[in-house]
């Protein structure tokens, strides 16, 4: 087996890629505090053809070369806006009917395996911060929360890797 070139990877470009059908899905990040986690969940959210990205609280914006280094240029294709308050995102969005859930270990909590999302819906996935993790009062305005199993010591994933795992099963389970 050959590897393939870049040349033979039949990549979008720029202009492809923001006239492309999109996968209903919207990212949030709230508050996150490393340029390589945001950028990293641009770079995933490219791949698969994420609608936004909703950048909130602390969590930095582009042009920033930190970020830059992971995002590898997805910073020029995937559609972004900062908001300062991550609660009234989730308002506006569920105003357009957006189905909003918080990625987080909390009480009933659907585990990702089990989260099955409806034909012809809209989804937004609230990350939060590294150490923190989603707000009370998110979790609170969301209409659920969606909870990665994991077997191990450790109670929590790196960020980028929540986004990838989570985005991934979704963008399957959408196809």
């Amino acid at each position: 087996m050959r590897k393939l070139a870049n040349a033979e990877l039949d990549r979008k470009n720029i202009d492809e890629f923001k006239e492309a059908q999109k996968t209903p899905i919207i990212v949030i990040l709230d508050d996150i505090r490393s340029l390589h986690n945001i950028g990293s969940v641009f770079r995933t959210s490219d791949a698969f053809l994420i609608e936004k990205i909703y950048l909130c609280g602390i969590t930095a914006i582009p042009p920033n070369k930190e970020i830059h280094k992971t995002a590898l240029g997805a910073t020029e294709t995937v559609a972004w806006e900062y908001a300062k308050d991550v609660l009234e995102v989730v308002h506006q969005l569920k105003q357009e009917t957006v189905k909003v859930y918080s990625v987080e270990q909390t009480e009933n909590a659907i585990i990702l395996d089990d989260f099955q999302p409806e034909i012809n819906s809209k989804y937004a996935l609230i990350f939060g911060n590294e150490v923190k993790g989603v707000s009370q009062e998110a979790i609170n305005l969301s209409d659920g929360v969606i909870e990665i199993p994991q077997l191990g010591s450790k109670h929590s994933l790196n960020i980028s890797v929540s986004a990838g795992i989570v985005i991934w099963d979704l963008f399957q389970k959408m196809k």
